[in-house]
């Protein structure tokens, strides 16, 4: 048996014409789409975000495929089982398959339990990864606050997954990137006020799409529910990444003039 393809495409974070050459040549390739939706009555982001671009070729076959925004293996793990049987009858037919998915399919996507999957259930398959532009790229060049540079370190965590730890973590990193807000936004707040961050973080909301909301006086946005595409970036710009060391932030005009 020949198998198809199986392709993970990241689509980037919501405006279209974030999609990368490679993203495009794929999707516009296979003949079948993998969809994924987060109920049975919703709609697809990843294909609200392709479709622009793309277009609706009537020779290719589009899966809506559904995967709860729950925690529950026991709510998970029957859609999941659904969704990959219905790619496997593809697949073993011989069709390649490209796995649409929000961002990058290596950063909490769903595309990473599909990759886990697929050697399981369809040995020797091949699968290939295309990268896509991340929510966190797309929010650091929407904030123009710099992820890190020289021998700053980073930190990212899935807010709604709970943030126990957020307070080690504000300290010992230069830069926090705090995804799927959720209902977490007060606890988040509150995180902050105590290490003094609250006027290093901005609230950031549906990037590069066309309901984007950016908050940087973050008590503003005390009470917001964000969603899965919501996020807080905190910067502390302590040190000078490229100085290296704990030397404090100081203009690289002012340092040339002291020489």
């Amino acid at each position: 048996m020949q198998l198809g393809t199986l392709y993970g495409v990241g689509v980037g974070p919501g405006a279209p014409d974030l999609l990368t050459l490679r993203a495009v040549n794929v999707l516009k390739s296979v003949p079948v789409l993998a969809l994924p939706r987060s109920s049975d009555y919703g709609s697809s982001m990843a294909w609200k975000i392709i479709k622009p671009t793309i277009g609706e070729n009537p020779d290719q076959e589009r899966l809506f495929l559904t995967f709860p925004m729950k925690k529950d293996p026991a709510q998970l793990l029957p859609a999941w089982n659904k969704a990959f049987t219905e790619i496997g009858k593809h697949l073993e037919a011989g069709k390649s398959v490209a796995f649409a998915t929000e961002g990058d399919p290596s950063l909490y996507s769903t595309f990473i339990y599909l990759g886990r999957e697929a050697q399981q259930r369809w040995p020797g398959i091949k699968v290939e990864i295309v990268p896509g532009v991340s929510s966190i790229n797309a929010v650091a060049s929407i904030t123009q606050i710099p992820l890190a540079d020289g021998q700053e370190r980073i930190a990212i965590i899935p807010a709604n997954y709970g943030i126990e730890d957020l307070t080690r973590v504000l300290a010992e990193f230069d830069t926090t990137i705090l995804m799927k807000i959720g209902s977490e936004m007060p606890n988040v707040l509150a995180a902050l006020e105590q290490q003094g961050l609250t006027d290093k973080a901005v609230f950031v909301s549906k990037a590069t799409m066309a309901e984007q909301n950016v908050v940087r006086n973050l008590r503003e946005a005390s009470g917001a529910y964000g969603d899965c595409f919501a996020m807080v970036i905190v910067s502390r710009k302590e040190r000078n990444g490229v100085l290296g060391g704990d030397v404090e932030v100081t203009p690289l005009r002012a340092l040339m003039e002291q020489e």
